[in-house]
């Protein structure tokens, strides 16, 4: 009876040990991957962005919110607002009474905000782990997404920005909608632009999280390189991590911004996502991802990995949800 105990025991602790050791390995290399120097070259390039709500477009915004949010990027390195005019349908299209304001919004940025590019932001929800949403294997779907895409572009924007979620890794679809809409925006010469998941932190996380929850939470690096190169931005959304202490969050997107300038190219705007917005829940401690540690966070990659790349910036993630601090932890900690 002993040994059976003697055994069992053995075996409870090996299993503790298989299961925690990796996870505190992983926690220590993120910390330290949060220390050290930044270089001081590693600012702004002035190629920012952030994601504006879809108020800007419906009629709730005015001149005097728009004379104000002017004020509010002014000597800011932000040159994209990406501006929610959709959702899109689940079969592609887009009604035009999504953004009935439209051509307000983008006419007096024009005017008042020069240099300033007006992205339309398209995006919906995949049939990837839930029985309702866009199908992107369906060939007419996609074919209605380019439409809807070129349908924007008609309003008047200047670019069109995509945000399609959950989007599984590998996803071949997608890539051939991301050739397609290709074709279009440099017909129109104007960009290209996409959120895009995580990266895998170890090499096939997003396989081993899939057969663990089912849901997969990362792209591998690869897939990362193959979107990057089909478009003209790319911001990674570097929030909602899980990372429960601002230190690990830190290193989090120390490694995340490393791991996407190893694939994105030189021809390519990289963006990495700052968390404008505050909720304590399983996948975003706002107390761990905070707009400082983001922001150095990148800086610390970009400084070890390509210093010298000039089309890289960080974009802001979002206006309604921002509190001052944010905006103040983003002027002093990037400009």
């Amino acid at each position: 009876m002993k040994g059976i105990w003697r055994r069992g025991r053995w075996f409870v602790l090996g299993l503790v040990l298989v299961l925690v050791v990796p996870l505190v390995t992983g926690a220590v290399a993120l910390r330290l991957n949060f220390t050290g120097d930044v270089r001081e070259d590693a600012r702004t390039r002035g190629k920012d962005a952030i994601w504006l709500g879809h108020a800007w477009v419906d009629g709730r915004k005015k001149d005097a919110d728009l004379a104000a949010f002017a004020t509010r990027i002014k000597g800011t390195g932000i040159r994209d607002l990406y501006v929610h005019a959709g959702p899109l349908r689940h079969d592609g299209t887009l009604p035009a009474a999504k953004y009935p304001r439209a051509k307000w919004l983008i006419d007096a940025v024009h005017r008042t905000m020069p240099g300033i590019r007006v992205q339309a932001w398209l995006g919906d929800v995949l049939v990837t782990e839930g029985s309702n949403g866009l199908r992107l294997d369906k060939a007419g779907s996609r074919a209605a997404v380019v439409t809807s895409a070129r349908q924007i572009l008609d309003a008047g924007f200047d670019g069109v920005h995509f945000d399609l979620e959950p989007l599984l890794s590998d996803d071949a679809n997608y890539l051939s909608l991301l050739d397609d809409l290709g074709e279009l925006t440099r017909a129109r010469k104007v960009p290209l632009s996409v959120a895009a998941h995580q990266i895998d932190p170890v090499p096939a996380a997003h396989s081993v999280n899939s057969v663990i929850t089912g849901k997969e939470k990362w792209w591998s690096q690869e897939f990362f390189g193959q979107v990057a190169r089909r478009v003209d931005q790319i911001a990674v959304m570097s929030y909602d991590t899980w990372m429960p202490l601002e230190g690990l969050y830190g290193g989090y997107v120390a490694q995340q911004t490393s791991l996407a300038l190893e694939v994105t190219p030189e021809s390519t705007d990289l963006l990495m996502g700052l968390p404008f917005f505050h909720e304590d829940d399983l996948g975003h401690h706002e107390n761990a991802e905070t707009v400082a540690a983001a922001i150095r966070g990148t800086r610390l990659g970009l400084g070890r990995t390509d210093h010298d790349r000039q089309r890289f910036g960080v974009a802001l993630y979002v206006d309604f949800a921002a509190e001052e601090g944010d905006w103040t932890a983003y002027r002093e900690g990037w400009h």
